[in-house]
Order: structure tokens, then sequence, then C-alpha cells
């Protein structure tokens, strides 16, 4: 399995609940971009419209040699699940406020997934008590290399 990109701001901005796999539908030249790596899921989220999973302000760069047949840089693109899931996210978003987030884009055999997190957003005190955590994690192991 091969990360081709990854959402470092969603662990810091929300609380991740649980995770889910799914399939995204790209265009040719937006596979090729993603294969070199040139994608951001930083401003990422996930919204249910119209019965379907949709990836909104995703950013996949444009590919250099596809010259004028390029993509849209952040499109909404289609998100591949399964219907019972769907469901279960649409639940989950509508009566506990809950956001879906991408966690990760990466190669799985051929294709490419996206690894969606179901999430709460953090307050500003659960993101110090988060640093503080790992503050204190990093000093236990200064201190235990030492020894």
């Amino acid at each position: 399995m091969v990360t081709l990109a990854r959402n470092k701001k969603a662990f810091h901005e929300y609380e991740v609940l649980e995770k889910l796999e799914a399939g995204i539908q790209l265009l040719g030249t937006e596979v090729k971009s993603c294969r070199a790596h040139n994608v951001n899921l930083a401003e990422g989220y996930a919204r249910l419209m119209n019965g379907e999973l949709w990836l909104c302000n995703v950013h996949i760069a444009h590919y250099k040699q596809a010259n004028r047949f390029n993509h849209e840089v952040r499109r909404n693109r289609r998100l591949l699940v399964h219907k019972r899931e769907l469901r279960r996210l649409y639940q989950a978003t509508d009566a506990k406020g809950l956001t879906i987030v991408p966690l990760s884009m990466y190669l799985k055999g051929q294709k490419i997934k996206v690894e969606l997190g179901l999430a709460r957003g953090k307050r500003k005190h659960d993101k110090r008590e988060t640093m503080k955590r790992k503050l204190h994690q990093q000093e236990a192991r200064r201190a235990m290399s030492e020894v």
C-alpha cells in the first residue's frame, strides 16, 4: 500500500471516531497527478448530496503533460461506498452533527482509495490538552533514551 497524501491537519482539528475506506471516481489526468503525489487533502471534506457521497475542496494539481485536456483542480469527486455505509453516514452526520473528513489517499493494488474519518470538531481546550499529552510523551521518550 503506497500512501499518496495524508491529512495531518484533520487529526489536529478533529477527534476521529471511526474510519472507513472508499473508492474515488477520477479522470485520467487526476489519476496520473495523484500517482505523482500532487494531492492536498488539508481543506477537504466529504458531503452527502442527492443520495451520493462527494469529496469536496480537495486539491489535485494539474498534470503537466496533459496540456489543454487537464481537469479542474478543486472539482467535486464522487466517492464509492456501499448503500448501507451511506445510510449509516447520513444518520451520523444528520443526528449527531459529525463531519466526514478525508484522512489519507493511497494506492491499493491499482486502485486509488480514500480513507475517510467520521469526526467531531475539537474545541480550543481539547487541542491544548492533546498538545500537552504529546509533549509529556516526548519528554518520557527522551528520558528513557538517556538511561
